[in-house]
């Protein structure tokens, strides 16, 4: 296999000496000879220059995504909120199992006269409860222990797209790094570019208007790195603040890769880890079952309690025991509008959950094309366009610089390796995006 390295400066090699040959033929072949070499020389000492494949210089102790994920998981605010809120649902399970409690009566008559045979001091103690039939007691549990697990699930889909927003951040973060790092780096070299362009026109080898018209890109490439330090700032502190940080400082940092994995997985095989693992889709199905516990609540409450009572009275010296019986009589309200509304939810909670099925699918297919168009494209750049239009600017940087090229042409290389640059970098976010998009769709870790 061809190195590209060696290619470049064969090509540059190349296309220089046509160059200095053409300027130097007045001078004989002695001289064609020396502007080979030079060419030669110039050409094995270019220097690759920015590239956006490789990751961005971090300091000592940065963070990397897992670390960032497990901080996110152990201080996020939301996250927080949300396991309190299940402590407090979990806690209803107790409340739904607790038992009728019993009643207690004490009455008395004539205490305020004098006792006599008649009017005699006259004493009653009661003591009753009520009991529910129907299992109702069951059905509160089930209704109560399937709401628990539908907020379990919604807690564990919380975190699923928590996580997600904390992985966008970060790649948002790590990228506006990398920009940054080729935005300074580019303008150092167009600087030191036209720092030689300053001498030559002082040479009288550059026209004023060529050498201005150069001058004025410099403008360009201090805008850009002056807007990807704010672009830095901003997704630094918009993280720290996803990890529970309150107060955000300039020294927060991370480290990762620019360029992408690869996904082994098959869209089939995230599908049905999908179904088995999406916690929004468990909390629908939960939901359904909490539904169903309800309806049969509500059956239930159709149902006559009874109550009982035992009485002690006491009068005078005579004492007696006595109890009662009391039942509703549920002629007209038999709880039919709940029994109905439980019955229409339960279908609700059953189409909401098929709902929730074809969503998990169709987010999965979505994320799938996502990913794969956007890593084909990120492919592309990595493995050819960036190392083209690298061989295209050091070309017509190097004519330029000979008086081979004209500075219209030298403008249009400087834009073209600018836009291919961007372009790439943005390539590579694109696909880092999709990959956390089509993680939190098939909830599954797709980074190693």
């Amino acid at each position: 296999m061809t190195n590209p390295r060696r290619s470049k400066e064969l090509l540059l090699a190349v296309v220089a000496a046509v160059l200095l040959s053409q300027t130097m033929a007045a001078q004989g072949g002695d001289a064609a000879a020396a502007g080979q070499t030079t060419a030669s020389a110039y050409a094995a000492g270019t220097h690759e220059g920015p590239d956006p494949r490789k990751p961005p210089v971090s300091k000592p102790g940065a963070y990397t995504l897992q670390q960032v994920l497990d901080m996110a998981r152990a201080k996020n605010a939301t996250l927080l909120a949300a396991e309190q809120n299940l402590r407090a649902v979990r806690a209803q399970e107790l409340q739904a199992g607790v038992r009728a409690n019993p009643n207690f009566a004490l009455t008395a008559s004539n205490v305020t006269e004098p006792a006599s045979e008649n009017n005699p001091y006259a004493y009653a103690a009661q003591v009753s409860r009520l009991f529910e039939r129907g299992e109702k007691r069951r059905w509160r549990l089930d209704d109560a222990r399937a709401t628990t697990a539908e907020t379990q699930a919604q807690l564990n889909d919380t975190i699923r797209q928590t996580m997600l927003t904390v992985k966008t951040a970060f790649t948002h973060m790590l990228v506006a790094k990398e920009a940054l790092e080729l935005a300074s780096a580019t303008l150092k070299d167009f600087r030191h570019e036209v720092e030689i362009s300053n001498d030559r026109y002082k040479a009288g080898d550059l026209g004023k208007l060529d050498y201005e018209r150069l001058d004025l890109q410099l403008g360009n490439y201090e805008s850009d790195e002056s807007n990807d330090i704010v672009t830095l700032q901003q997704a630094s502190f918009q993280l720290q603040t996803l990890l529970g940080i309150e107060s955000p400082g300039p020294d927060f940092d991370i480290a990762g890769d620019i360029v992408p994995p690869v996904v082994t997985q098959t869209q089939d095989l995230l599908v049905q880890t999908a179904l088995a693992n999406r916690p929004d889709y468990a909390a629908a199905k939960f939901a359904t079952t909490a539904a169903a516990a309800n309806a049969q609540l509500a059956i239930s409450n159709g149902k006559a309690d009874p109550t009982l009572e035992g009485e002690f009275d006491l009068t005078g010296t005579e004492k007696s025991f006595g109890f009662q019986v009391s039942v509703p009589l549920r002629i007209f309200d038999r709880n039919q509008g709940n029994k109905e509304t439980a019955r229409f939810q339960v279908d609700a909670s059953r189409f909401t959950e098929s709902a929730a099925r074809f969503q998990v699918i169709s987010d999965v297919a979505q994320a799938w094309v996502g990913y794969t168009q956007s890593k084909r494209l990120s492919d592309r750049f990595g493995e050819h366009y960036l190392d083209e239009s690298h061989d295209v600017l050091s070309i017509a940087q190097y004519a330029f610089e000979h008086g081979g090229l004209a500075l219209i042409d030298y403008l249009d290389a400087l834009r073209d390796a600018r836009s291919s640059t961007s372009d790439a970098l943005n390539a590579y976010q694109q696909t880092w995006l999709a990959i956390h998009q089509l993680s939190a769709a098939s909830s599954v870790e797709l980074v190693p």
